[in-house]
Order: C-alpha cells, then sequence, then structure tokens
C-alpha cells in the first residue's frame, strides 16, 4: 500500500497476499455515521488495516471497524497491527468464529471477508499451518446468511473468492441481498478469470453487473504487475 501500513504476521503459516490487498481496496468507501464496518477472518488484519486506512482520508470521522479472528495467535497479531499503525481509536478486534457470531453484533454498514477457498481434496494440499486458511469444511452460504441478517439498510458486503464458485454465492444471496457487482481478476488479457471480486447490497433490487475486470500481469511478463494492478496494489485508487 505504498508504504502507508506496517504488518506483523507469522515467519510460517497463513501470509498476506494479492488477495488480501484486492479486498481491501474493492471494499466500497463507507459514509461517515452509517455504522461499523467488519473483516470476517481477519487474520493479522492486514486488510482490515488497509481499508481503515483509506478510510481516513475520504471519511475521517468514520470510528468504527472490526476485525473477527478465531486464531488466538492472529487475534493477537492483529491487535499488534492496529497498534502499529495507529489505528487504536477506530478499530478493534474481537477473538471469535464468524460462522458462529454472537448475536449483539449487528447494524454493519459493510461486511468484507476472504473466506477459505478449497473444499477437502481440491487443490493442492496446503503445508499444516495454512490448513485452517485455505480448506473450509463450510459452504460459503454459511458465511453470507448469518452476516446478512446483521447488516443495515443499504449495507454492502464484499468478498474474494474462487471464479468457479460464483453460482454458490450468487445462490447464497439470493432473496437476502441484491444489486451484485462481479469484479473478475485475471492473471492476464488472454486468461480466464481465477478470483472474482462480488458486492452485493442490502435492500437493493439493482440489476446485476458484471464490471470489465482486472488484469493483473502483463502478457508474458508473468512477475511484472499492470500499470492498474500496481496502482491498486500502492493503495491508489479503487475498484
Amino acid at each position: 500500500m505504498g508504504g502507508r501500513i506496517r504488518i506483523r504476521q507469522p515467519a510460517k503459516g497463513y501470509r498476506v497476499n494479492i488477495d488480501t490487498l484486492l479486498l481491501a481496496v474493492a471494499v466500497p468507501a463507507a459514509r461517515t455515521g452509517a455504522g461499523p464496518l467488519i473483516e470476517l477472518g481477519c487474520g493479522v488484519g492486514a486488510a482490515l488495516v488497509a481499508v481503515a486506512k483509506a478510510h481516513e482520508t475520504h471519511a475521517p470521522g468514520l470510528r468504527q471497524f472490526v476485525g473477527m479472528e478465531r486464531d488466538p495467535l492472529y487475534a493477537a497479531l492483529a491487535r499488534e497491527n492496529v497498534a502499529l499503525n495507529r489505528l487504536d481509536h477506530c478499530v478493534r478486534i474481537i477473538e471469535g468464529d464468524a460462522l458462529a457470531p454472537p448475536e449483539d453484533l449487528r447494524g454493519f454498514a459493510q461486511v468484507f471477508f476472504n473466506p477459505p477457498y478449497d473444499a477437502p481434496g481440491e487443490g493442492r494440499a496446503p503445508a499444516p499451518a495454512r490448513q485452517a486458511a485455505y480448506i473450509t469444511q463450510r459452504p460459503i452460504a454459511d458465511w453470507i446468511k448469518p452476516w446478512s441478517n446483521r447488516m443495515g439498510a443499504g449495507a454492502s458486503m464484499t468478498l474474494i473468492h474462487r471464479a468457479h464458485r460464483l453460482k454458490e454465492i450468487l445462490d447464497a444471496f439470493e432473496g437476502r441481498l441484491g444489486g451484485v457487482e462481479i469484479f473478475p481478476i485475471r492473471p492476464n488479457a488472454r486468461a480466464k478469470a481465477r478470483r472474482v471480486i462480488v458486492t452485493a447490497w442490502k435492500g437493493s433490487r439493482a440489476p446485476l453487473q458484471l464490471h470489465a475486470g482486472l488484469d493483473l500481469h502483463p502478457l508474458d511478463q508473468a512477475e511484472k504487475y499492470t500499470p492498474r494492478a500496481e496502482a491498486l496494489l500502492r493503495g491508489e485508487g479503487r475498484l
């Protein structure tokens, strides 16, 4: 993010990656006074810190950011990162399971998350230290259903996931959230989308929008980013 945030994370285990930063720049700008924002399964809090830092510029009066993390080690690191980035005044970390939230967590203006992508046996098996971050035991609907009921009117939900899971996401939104916006994320201009970032809104009846999406790398230059991707990863713009 152009050096604007500093993050401590375990030497081994799940590491902050490009998905973390793309999720952060995809979260819609919240209005001051619209209610708190929450990241589910926030890990060490990198996306949460990036979102809070971005709001310091365009919504300086917004002082309600929440991260929820069930792993005590990662929750402790998230608190360290909040302090390291001088965000104690507006960000708090809750230790708990996002798939079994307490009843008093309600009224959110924004909900965002980067859930485990793969079903057991799908894809390459991750190292044991990364198992919980990559392998899910629950369908994506178990993330969407409880939190759609905890969102205020006009609130948004944003998530990043594998492209082939899009139907499951849309099915879980049905009857709960509308005005769906889909951002495909492609390795390059000739490749199929491997990721999608999806945003939906509470109470919206707007038709689905499929955006042009983002190409991460120039053709035949997988070690470099396109100017647009580079700018987003530096926090210079929004999706």
